[in-house]
């Protein structure tokens, strides 16, 4: 298809089949759960929730985790429910001012070889979901996972009481995993969420709502991203579902809500979660004084339809494996949204360990080599997330001043403060290609972990 250029030669056939469990039917999940099967693994899905529901937002779609969906055979299928943004302008908060854009599609496409997209999170879920199906992985709803094998062999015990054996598990649990806090307790670590005093809105807006207001119209009919920047907050704002629904994350500092990203109420609950109501009184008060675009799209938000939520972050672990049992996705990186890499970089880790496991059937060794290729990158994409936020919600004054001078001159090849739009972080986050990178090196990779465990990383705070 358009962009999708595959150059990656490799057996998709394991040598020997194993028993892999995965727990969680996230994006992370099932992503892992389909390459594995394909790759000839007998895959059991443990999920908690009796019912799949179509939860979230939009979610960007990035080269890097489009070329593994590519090489999974469900790109296509994601295509026809994304949309392709061919920009993304960067503006001020108060008078609209365009202070730069970041070129998006069709050159990030002829670039990295695989498009850029966004697509309503709970449409990218159905795609797994059904491809989950259709390859026949035995899947178990209603199935709470507890907790590992003391030793971490490769057993799981289920709330029923029930244990259950196999080859492998792979905790896509997320970021509430019971097992990563097993885990950092098998590392002498007291593993809790660290609230980073922001929340966010997440809000749709159909297009109904808009049909008799040109400038909002038009805004949900071209393909450009969205990114206001102003004291304590910013918002991110694009067309998804075939430009008819505008999603925004509006986020604020602690006092805050597109995405619309704000400052997080005090009181709040320190605890992640997409079910929380907003008050749409309190976001339009917090957004008085930007432009008065953003003021006219939030009054279109549906009175009981604002979801609220805070943002924490997470300590890196130590590990993210421990004997036959690894993490991945949001229950070993869970990621801040500023750079929009939290469910591409949960597909990496799926697209590793299909590889890792398409290479070996050692345990031990796939998972070794799993954390090698996606420890330090995930943490530094994670750890990017946190910087972005710093940049987008300076207040007015000297620093703010600066970023925008930078983010204005970087078009001539100057650094961007806004590192999704960064062209130098733009080629770390989207240019490497973790399956290439895991077949070609496998060998120098081997070495470096056979026969010993890697050195942890220091833990450090997030803020």
């Amino acid at each position: 298809m358009e962009f999708f250029e595959d150059n990656l030669k490799w057996e998709r056939k394991a040598d020997k089949p194993l028993r892999i469990l995965v727990v969680g039917a996230g994006i992370g999940g099932l992503a892992v759960a389909i390459g594995l099967k394909q790759s000839g693994h007998d895959v059991v899905i443990l999920e908690q929730v009796p019912h799949i529901a179509e939860v979230g937002a939009g979610i960007q779609m990035a080269p890097n985790a489009a070329r593994i969906l590519g090489r999974f055979g469900l790109l296509e299928k994601v295509m026809e429910k994304a949309n392709v943004l061919e920009k993304n302008s960067l503006r001020r908060y108060a008078n609209n001012e365009e202070l730069g854009t970041a070129p998006l599609m069709p050159e990030i496409g002829q670039k990295y070889g695989a498009p850029l997209s966004v697509i309503h999170r709970g449409d990218l879920q159905a795609i797994l979901l059904e491809a989950a199906r259709a390859e026949k992985i035995e899947m178990h709803l209603g199935s709470r996972v507890l907790e590992a094998d003391p030793e971490f062999e490769a057993r799981v015990k289920l709330q029923s009481g029930e244990w259950l054996k196999g080859d492998v598990i792979i905790a896509a649990d997320g970021i509430k995993s019971d097992l990563r806090r097993q885990i950092a307790k098998a590392h002498g670590i007291e593993d809790r969420s660290q609230p980073t005093g922001d929340a966010a809105y997440r809000i749709l807006i159909p297009k109904e709502k808009l049909e008799h207001d040109p400038e909002a119209l038009d805004l949900l009919n071209t393909n450009v991203g969205m990114r206001w920047m102003g004291p304590e907050g910013h918002i991110m704002a694009y067309p998804i579902k075939n430009n008819q629904v505008y999603n925004m994350y509006v986020d604020r500092g602690p006092d805050a809500p597109k995405v619309l990203l704000h400052p997080q109420k005090a009181g709040a609950p320190n605890e992640e979660s997409w079910t929380n109501r907003g008050d749409k009184k309190e976001m339009l008060d917090f957004y008085s004084s930007w432009n008065d675009l953003v003021k006219n799209l939030l009054t279109y938000v549906p009175e009981g339809d604002v979801m609220e939520w805070t943002l924490n972050t997470h300590r890196p672990l130590p590990a993210w494996i421990e004997n036959k049992v690894a993490l991945i996705g949001d229950a070993c990186h869970p990621m801040l949204p500023y750079v929009a890499q939290g469910a591409a970089n949960a597909i990496e880790d799926a697209g590793t360990l299909t590889m890792c496991f398409s290479i070996t059937s050692d345990v031990p060794l796939a998972l070794e080599i799993y954390q090698y290729v996606r420890k330090t990158r995930g943490e530094a994409i994670q750890q990017s997330a946190a910087t972005t936020r710093k940049a987008l919600h300076l207040p007015d004054g000297p620093e703010q001043y600066k970023r925008d001078e930078a983010i204005r001159t970087s078009k001539h090849g100057g650094h961007n403060p806004d590192l999704w739009a960064d062209t130098e972080w733009q080629q770390f986050m989207w240019g490497v290609d973790v399956m290439k990178d895991t077949l070609e090196n496998w060998d120098t990779y081997k070495g470096k972990v056979e026969g010993h465990h890697l050195t942890p990383l220091n833990a450090t705070i997030y803020t």
